[in-house]
C-alpha cells in the first residue's frame, strides 16, 4: 500500500469466523487487530499469522464497557476501518464508527441490516413487499393486528439473528400470554403474520450502492422449521437464467437501495408465498451468510464472499474502485443436519460432486457442486434421504443446527 504506515483494521468477533477477511487483509498489507468475545479467544481456527494483536473482552456487545474499551485502544493504534465478522457484531461496529468518527456503516443504516422492525418499516414505506406485521409497543396496535390478520403468526426478537427466538403463535390469548411473559423485554418483538411458501436467499457485493454481484438459492426445509423441529437443513443454488433467480435478484437490487447501503457484503431472504405466487421480503443482513453459506457460493462461482467483503473495504479506504471477479456459472448444494454419532462416518458418501465435508461433532454435512444443476438437485435430494436415515437425531435443547443465517 502506498502509505507511510500500513492501514489498520479492527475486526470485532464473538464468534470465530471470516478468517479469509482476515486473511486478505493482512495479505494486502494491513495491520490486523482482533477484539473478541472470551469464550472464542483461543478457537484453534484463527489463523495466527494474519492477525497483529488479540484483545479479549467477556462480552462485545455491552456497553459502555467496549465503548471504553477501543477508545482507550485507540490512544495508541490509530484505527482506519472496524468491521464486523459476527451478526452480533453489526450494531456494535456501526457505534463504535459513530464514536470515533470512522467512514463505514452508521447507527441508522446498520438499524436496515439488524432490527428486524427497522428493516420491514424501512422496506413497507419504500413499497416493497412483506408479510404483515406490527409493532407491539402499544396494545391497541396489537389487538387491531390480531383482528385483521389471519392466523397463524410468528413472534420475532427484533435483534437476535435468522430464526432464533421466534415463536409460532395460533390465537389472540397465546400472543397476549407471550407478551406478558415477556415483560419489560416486549418492546423488543415485534409480531407477523406467518406465511407459508418457499425461502430463498441472495447473497450479494454492493460497490457504491449498485450490487456488483448476486447469486440466488433456495432452502429446501425454511430455517424457521429447522429452527423449532429439528431435521435436515440443506439449501441449493438456483439457475441464474430461471425467471425465479432473476426476479429475486432485482428484488434485492431493489431492496439494497431502499435500505440506503453503500458497500459491503449482503444477506437476504425472501418467501416465495404458496398463496400468490409473489415474494415477500423476510430480513436482511450486512454480513456474509452463515450455516456455510459462503462455501456454498464459492463452490458455485469460485468468488470468497468474506475475501470479497476485504477487498470492498480496502478499496474504499484507499481511494481505488472495485471490480468483482470474473465467476463461474456452475451450481452448488449443501446439506447439514444433526447427527446421533459423535464423529459421524460420511465414508459411504463418495460421489465426485463432493467438495467439502463438516468436521463437526455432532453434526454431519456436505457440499456437492457440478456444473450440471440437476445433477446438484439430484444428489441433495438423495442426501436428505440418506442423512434421515444414517445421521439424524432430534435436537438436544443446546445443541441445534445452526441456523442463524
Amino acid at each position: 500500500m502506498n502509505k507511510q504506515r500500513p492501514y489498520t483494521i479492527l475486526a470485532l468477533a464473538s464468534e470465530c469466523k471470516g478468517i479469509p477477511y482476515l486473511r486478505e487483509a493482512k495479505r494486502q498489507g494491513c495491520r490486523v487487530l482482533l477484539l473478541v468475545k472470551e469464550s472464542y479467544a483461543h478457537d484453534p481456527h484463527w489463523p495466527a499469522e494474519a492477525i497483529d494483536e488479540r484483545f479479549i473482552m467477556p462480552e462485545l456487545h455491552k456497553r459502555p464497557d467496549v465503548t471504553y474499551a477501543v477508545s482507550y485502544l485507540a490512544r495508541t493504534e490509530k484505527i482506519d476501518r472496524i468491521v464486523a465478522l459476527d451478526d452480533y457484531d453489526v450494531a456494535t461496529a456501526a457505534h463504535l464508527r459513530e464514536h470515533l468518527r470512522l467512514p463505514g456503516m452508521g447507527e441508522t443504516t446498520a438499524r436496515h441490516f439488524r432490527d428486524k422492525l427497522a428493516m420491514r418499516v424501512q422496506a413497507r414505506d419504500e413499497g416493497i413487499l412483506v408479510p404483515d406485521f406490527t409493532a407491539v409497543f402499544n396494545n391497541d396496535d396489537v389487538d387491531h393486528f390480531l383482528s385483521h390478520t389471519p392466523t397463524p403468526w410468528v413472534l420475532k426478537p427484533r435483534f437476535d439473528a435468522g430464526a432464533i427466538g421466534i415463536r409460532k403463535l395460533y390465537d389472540a390469548a397465546a400472543v397476549w400470554a407471550a407478551l406478558n411473559e415477556l415483560g419489560d423485554e416486549r418492546s423488543f418483538y415485534l409480531l407477523e403474520q406467518f406465511i407459508p411458501g418457499d425461502v430463498c436467499h441472495v447473497d450479494s457485493l454492493i460497490w457504491e450502492r449498485e450490487v456488483v454481484f448476486a447469486v440466488a438459492s433456495k432452502y429446501g426445509t425454511p430455517p424457521l422449521a429447522v429452527t423449532r423441529e429439528g431435521g435436515i437443513f440443506n439449501t441449493c443454488t438456483l439457475w441464474p437464467d430461471s425467471a425465479e433467480s432473476h426476479a429475486l435478484r432485482d428484488l434485492n437490487a431493489t431492496l439494497m437501495t431502499a435500505l440506503r447501503q453503500v458497500r459491503g457484503v449482503a444477506h437476504t431472504e425472501f418467501i416465495r408465498a404458496q398463496a400468490d405466487g409473489r415474494f415477500y421480503f423476510l430480513e436482511t443482513a450486512a454480513r456474509v451468510g452463515g450455516a456455510n453459506i459462503d462455501r456454498l457460493v464459492q463452490a458455485a462461482t469460485g468468488l470468497e464472499l468474506w475475501q470479497e467483503a476485504a477487498r470492498i473495504d480496502l478499496a474504499n479506504l484507499s481511494g481505488q474502485p472495485y471490480t468483482p471477479p470474473v465467476v463461474r456459472h456452475h451450481h452448488a448444494g449443501l446439506i447439514i443436519c444433526l447427527a446421533r454419532q459423535p464423529h459421524p462416518d460420511l465414508s459411504a458418501y463418495s460421489d465426485p460432486e463432493i467438495v467439502w465435508r463438516l468436521e463437526k461433532e455432532h453434526h454431519a454435512g456436505l457440499l456437492v457442486a457440478s456444473p450440471d444443476h440437476g445433477r446438484v438437485t439430484h444428489l441433495l435430494s438423495h442426501y436428505t434421504e440418506r442423512f434421515a436415515h444414517d445421521f439424524l437425531t432430534s435436537a438436544p435443547p443446546k445443541a441445534q443446527v445452526r441456523t442463524n443465517i
